[in-house]
């Protein structure tokens, strides 16, 4: 159905690709990865004309195109579906799905059409936590995402590209996108899966092409592959397991949470402890942010005690010693256009303390930043160096305790590797983490032990090691604890 031959392309002199080839059949599941910064978003672009290819050649049905345009690829049957959002926050569900192609019928746009056609497809994705008719603004994170998807489903595509597709979404939504991926499958639709977690490369793919520095290493069938193979071919260098080995000591309490409550969460009792990397485990809307927000400051418990301290205001968090890593970085967690060193001094400079300037090279040295450029702005960075600069601007004030929430989404697993190494030294350093993942084996893998939520109270707490049903039928609410 497409080939893609000898795709080449720079920009303003920087070649980020080179001699890319890609062929794909119909109804297959194509996985391509690599690091990131390694062309694959760029190949995807060229393929739905965002970009034009200085080199090469692509074919589909073995009739040569070349797309000036993203709507010439979606005549020709492309959708894509980008890692990052391209929704109109203050319109509604079906507007977005619908916009710049909404149905009309007697010189009139065609409400009632667009609000059924939408929610046939939030139906068919098993969604029905929200209609059509929701604002953009009022959905969540992984809700957002699943409007993405509903929009390409509606282009009735012959191929699809999904960059990252489950990046914000919970581990029971992921269940449902595998469920429409393979629907798509039995319909002889081609898609085209980008993705930096390789349990779902190896779930769904049939056949996986690694990319690195902008050139193609292999295409491969997935079957004749092992997840050590992927991240050898992807990283160039063997990871010596996926996740550092866990702390042999536990110190002192540093936060303690007793009865804690609020409008989104009930009788919660949890404690932090130094050294320790305490995992929270949920589906989506089970409180596990509110949890993070309510520790911080940001949304504060109005019930029950926390001690030594308890924050009712963000500033009051930080003046305690608790830092948050947000869930969505872009938004929440830095300031897109300005440098690296002034992103990393936010937090001292909010606070009003001196801004530790001399210190900047050496946190950003120590968080792995590549390279360790103070001047460049932070939307040039790639995830998993912007995650890292997140990560510098809580270092700048030494927290005792710090929420991660989802802090390696739509990261690559090298930046993976480095990150959990930091939340690794840390807790060595005697600071007390909580870990937010969506991903079970990163939970598994990271964590001394597992909270699991459920409608906004504990519904139990595990060992670390514990199984992925264990985890899952707690928070489903199948089993007690």
């Amino acid at each position: 159905m497409l080939t893609m031959t000898g795709i080449g392309k720079s920009f303003f002199g920087v070649r980020v690709l080179s001699g890319v080839d890609l062929a794909v059949v119909p109804g297959e599941v194509h996985a391509i990865v690599g690091e990131n910064g390694a062309g694959k978003s760029t190949l995807m672009k060229i393929l739905a004309g965002v970009h034009a290819h200085d080199e090469g050649t692509i074919e589909i049905d073995g009739r040569r195109v070349s797309f000036g345009h993203p709507l010439d690829a979606q005549r020709a049957g492309v959708a894509i579906i980008y890692q990052e959002f391209n929704l109109l926050p203050e319109r509604t569900v079906s507007e977005n799905v619908f916009l710049g192609r909404e149905p009309i019928r007697r010189g009139l746009v065609d409400r009632t059409a667009m609000d059924t056609a939408t929610a046939r497809l939030l139906a068919e994705l098993g969604e029905a936590s929200f209609g059509p008719r929701r604002l953009v603004k009022r959905l969540s994170v992984a809700q957002q995402q699943v409007v993405e998807i509903v929009k390409a489903l509606s282009l009735d595509a012959r191929i699809v590209v999904m960059d990252e597709p489950t990046a914000a979404l919970a581990e029971h939504e992921v269940e449902l996108l595998y469920r429409l991926v393979r629907r798509l499958q039995e319909r002889g639709i081609a898609v085209l899966y980008i993705s930096h977690r390789l349990r779902e490369v190896f779930d769904l793919s049939d056949h996986v092409t690694v990319i690195k520095d902008g050139r193609l290493v292999t295409t491969v069938a997935t079957e004749d592959v092992t997840s050590e193979d992927l991240v050898r071919l992807m990283v160039g260098r063997d990871l010596n397991g996926y996740f550092p080995p866990r702390s042999t000591s536990v110190g002192e309490t540093r936060l303690q949470v007793t009865g804690g409550g609020n409008d989104r969460l009930h009788d919660i009792d949890l404690k932090l402890n130094a050294g320790e990397i305490v995992g929270i485990a949920g589906l989506q809307g089970s409180g596990r942010s509110e949890l993070a927000k309510a520790l911080f400051g940001a949304d504060p418990f109005t019930r029950g005690e926390m001690t030594p301290v308890r924050p009712r205001s963000v500033r009051e968090g930080i003046r305690a010693g608790v830092g948050l890593v947000t869930e969505d970085r872009k938004s929440e967690g830095l300031a897109l256009r300005q440098s690296v060193r002034d992103n990393a001094l936010l937090v001292t400079r909010a606070m009003g303390r001196g801004a530790r300037r001399s210190g900047v090279r050496e946190l950003l040295e120590r968080v792995r930043l590549k390279p360790p450029r103070e001047e460049q702005e932070v939307r040039y960075l790639s995830g998993g160096n912007q995650q890292k600069v997140v990560l510098a601007k809580w270092m700048t004030v030494a927290p005792k305790v710090l929420l991660f929430d989802e802090p390696t989404r739509g990261v690559d697993v090298g930046a993976k590797a480095a990150i959990h190494d930091l939340m690794r030294e840390l807790a060595e350093d005697g600071v007390a983490i909580m870990m937010i993942s969506s991903e079970l084996p990163e939970l598994i893998g990271m964590s001394d032990r597992i909270v699991v939520l459920r409608e906004g109270r504990i519904a139990g707490t595990l060992p670390s090691g514990s199984a992925e049903e264990a985890i899952m039928s707690l928070a489903a609410g199948e089993v007690s604890s």
